[in-house]
């Protein structure tokens, strides 16, 4: 058992150092893997550390700190914009409808408070963000990627601005069209909804495919999401069979056309994207490559840097 353990602890190291090699194909200038080894040599730990340590306690938290990036990514760009509080004179992201769900808040909260006593005004909340969705991942048995840091943190945050977000209900073709005008591929849109093989939907969030099911949806699988929501809007219903395993079962679910919402099961259902989930479906591993590509692609996204934002010294509110 200890010889396993030794083995596995190497394979790790391995793969790690590979990847450090290997490098990232979608660099910002101004951004470096090295960025914080002479100022804060400990931050990456410190957030691998707490982020292990959070979902040990409650592994559903995984799920929230990858919607999180995608959240705070997606509208502003990777700029803990989604952190802020809302103040009497401006309600932020956070309050948004479409953000009220996000998960994981305290973790990063830990973590920005940990590296603050270590190394005070050097690290932002957004690259502290982009690492624990980073470790979240790796944290449930995905695959691990690096990414370069020295985001900073940005200074605006309005609830407005979360229309931008992509909706439940758009189809194959509007969602390549969304992500596409932020530079991902159908490649990367099937891909990065590969993170919904981890965590839950509520039922306010597909209880519409319910009242004219078609035949894109298993009717098994209908009644199975009709007893869900028997509970009530906040019932939540996994994704797949292993809600807090990171793995290929999101596509195998697609393909016995139980997608748990309609922006899922288009996926399936549109000849654009079909191949890829079949791909997917038939091999982890290749799906596990596509993802840590798209996810250091998402990591990137509209960065801040230097004058664009500030260092927030607590990530809830500006300097």
């Amino acid at each position: 058992m200890k010889n396993n353990k030794m083995v596995r602890a190497k394979l790790l190291r391995v793969i790690m150092v590979m990847h450090a090699i290997i490098g990232l194909p979608y660099t910002v200038m101004g951004l470096s893997m090295s960025y914080y080894m002479m100022s804060c040599p400990a931050a990456e730990q410190i957030v691998t550390n707490t982020v292990n340590n959070a979902l040990r306690a409650d592994p559903t938290l995984a799920a929230g700190l990858i919607r999180m990036l995608f959240h705070d990514c997606f509208i502003e760009g990777c700029d803990a914009s989604v952190l802020l509080d809302s103040t009497k004179d401006n309600t932020a992201e956070k309050d948004s409808p479409a953000n009220l769900s996000l998960r994981g808040y305290e973790i990063i909260d830990d973590a920005k408070k940990k590296i603050e006593a270590t190394c005070p005004g050097v690290v932002s909340c957004a690259d502290i963000i982009a690492m624990a969705a980073r470790d979240a991942v790796f944290a449930a048995n995905g695959p691990y990627y690096q990414i370069p840091k020295g985001r900073f943190d940005g200074k605006r945050s309005k609830i407005e601005d979360t229309r931008n977000l992509p909706s439940p209900f758009l189809n194959a073709s509007q969602l390549i069209q969304t992500f596409g005008q932020r530079g991902f591929t159908p490649q990367d849109v099937v891909a990065l909804s590969g993170a919904h093989t981890l965590g839950v939907a509520r039922c306010s969030s597909f209880k519409a495919r319910l009242t004219t099911p078609d035949s894109s949806m298993d009717s098994s699988f209908v009644n199975t999401l009709t007893k869900t929501c028997s509970a009530g809007d906040d019932a939540e219903q996994p994704f797949d069979a292993t809600r807090n395993n990171f793995d290929n079962a999101y596509f195998n679910a697609l393909q016995r056309k139980s997608g748990v919402l309609f922006s899922d099961q288009t996926l399936f259902n549109t000849p654009a994207t079909r191949n890829i989930v079949n791909g997917y479906a038939f091999n982890q591993a290749k799906f596990f490559f596509d993802f840590q590509m798209a996810m250091q692609k998402m990591s990137n996204l509209d960065v801040k840097l230097g004058s664009q934002g500030e260092v927030r010294k607590n990530c809830r509110i500006l300097n």
